[in-house]
């Protein structure tokens, strides 16, 4: 009989030592042994990688709007965790709003478990959501297993999940810092978006002068200031304003316990770019200038910034208003959660980054911000969640090749390096017809 119930043998495979040649072995599900490709272990089933194959950690992506219930016409579990497996993604972090109810009691949590129970094809866990009226509600979410909260600093763009003020937030970093849980934060200033020009029509131009950089840095600075004044441990989501970077850098060189991600849109599109009408491109904060966009590669170069996650926010092609093209009454989201990874190494790439690199933000980082237990490296004791990827190959996108509900994405017709060719949770291929994912909570699986 063989040894282990898995062995993969391939030249190139991303562990704690770089791009190597290795074999890995699995038994029940977990890394039990990683092995120069000479010692040629023996699974059950063995794969022997072509050479033009490189075998990743499964990506953890932390920030996705799954919506389901309540707005499963936008996107379900069922359709975004195939998604999520076709690029390779093998655990997400569900986003606590856009459903309904959201995420803000644990009833409203166990709706959303019930809701993803038997039809995720990925592991999927769940933030918390923190608005007005519900900090007693905080301690309960926690203690069931949400991996923190988060927040908005602005309008959500959804009436259930209200914004808090600059006093709300201090007094609800309080509490959480009382138990050490984390607030993730959608950090844009009301008031500087009420002094910005009203969007308005189909130029691009005009709808990012609505949201403006300055918007982003006076949330983030007060952000950073009532994480000094608390103690709490903060995370900024899907920085857009490159402008932030040096405030951020400071933070935590003093010591600030803050982390930070941005998406992939950010480090691909360019606002010069983006035609008139063309509201499947609108997100909040927006996709910024050339050169801003050059600034975030600067920063994630220099790990200033931590991660690369999705923010997968999708909608109905109706909400998109694509008929019209004003970025007025669109709805802000962009879909991206299968292509994210060759967006991201098609970029990567150009700037002289490594797979090594997109691993530690697109898989190491997420995981261990989110502090996701046996996720997000190649290591022994950790979950067999691999992503086989041929990094030199290429596509086309297609949106009705993506597997998320709505065929809308900014991506369609783009040309992209690396393809993912199979997808493996627990050492079992994620095929798309039969859900094998389970929730997970923040002290491990349900």
């Amino acid at each position: 009989m063989a040894d282990f119930d898995l062995v993969f043998r391939g030249r190139r495979v991303i562990t704690r030592a770089g791009e190597v040649p290795r074999c890995i072995a699995v038994r029940d599900g977990v890394v039990v042994a990683i092995e120069p490709l000479e010692s040629r272990l023996e699974g059950t089933e063995t794969i022997d990688l072509a050479d033009d194959e490189v075998l990743l950690p499964g990506l953890v992506d932390s920030h996705v709007h799954v919506n389901e219930p309540g707005r499963t016409e936008w996107e379900g579990f069922a359709t975004a965790t195939r998604a999520a497996a076709a690029g390779g993604v093998t655990t997400i972090i569900d986003m606590p709003l856009n459903s309904i109810p959201p995420t803000t009691t644990v009833d409203g949590l166990q709706v959303k478990r019930k809701a993803a129970q038997d039809t995720a094809h990925v592991d999927v866990g769940f933030w918390g959501g923190a608005i007005p009226g519900n900090i007693d509600d905080l301690r309960g979410l926690h203690d069931a297993g949400v991996f923190g909260f988060k927040c908005f600093m602005t309008d959500s763009g959804v009436d259930e999940f209200p914004p808090l003020s600059p006093e709300e937030l201090e007094e609800y970093l309080g509490v959480l810092a009382s138990y050490g849980a984390k607030m993730i934060v959608h950090a844009e200033d009301s008031t500087a978006i009420e002094r910005a020009p009203a969007p308005h029509g189909r130029h691009y131009s005009d709808f990012l002068a609505s949201r403006p950089r300055g918007s982003e840095n006076v949330a983030i600075a007060h952000l950073i200031e009532a994480a000094r004044h608390t103690g709490a441990s903060v995370h900024l989501l899907h920085l857009s304003s490159s402008d932030a970077v040096p405030m951020l850098r400071t933070a935590r060189r003093e010591g600030i316990r803050m982390t930070v991600e941005t998406c992939p849109h950010y480090l691909v599109f360019e606002a010069e770019a983006i035609a008139d009408g063309a509201t499947q491109f609108k997100c909040c904060p927006p996709i910024r200038e050339i050169g801003n966009r050059e600034e975030l590669w600067a920063a994630l170069s220099r790990g200033d910034i931590d991660c690369v996650v999705s923010d997968h926010s999708p909608c109905t092609a109706e909400l998109k208003r694509l008929d019209v093209g004003e970025f007025d009454s669109a709805w802000g989201g962009i879909s991206s959660l299968q292509i994210g990874l060759p967006a991201v190494w098609t970029e990567a790439r150009l700037r002289g980054h490594t797979l090594v690199d997109v691993v530690r933000w697109m898989s190491q980082r997420p995981a261990e911000i989110a502090r996701l237990q046996h996720k997000g490296r190649i290591e022994r004791g950790y979950h067999a969640d691999f992503a086989v990827f041929a990094p030199d190959d290429a596509f086309v996108v297609d949106p009705a090749h993506l597997h998320h509900r709505n065929p809308v994405t900014p991506y369609a017709e783009r040309a992209l390096a690396g393809v993912v060719r199979s997808t493996w949770l627990r050492g079992r291929r994620v095929t798309g017809d039969e859900p094998q994912g389970r929730l997970i909570t923040r002290g491990g699986v349900e």
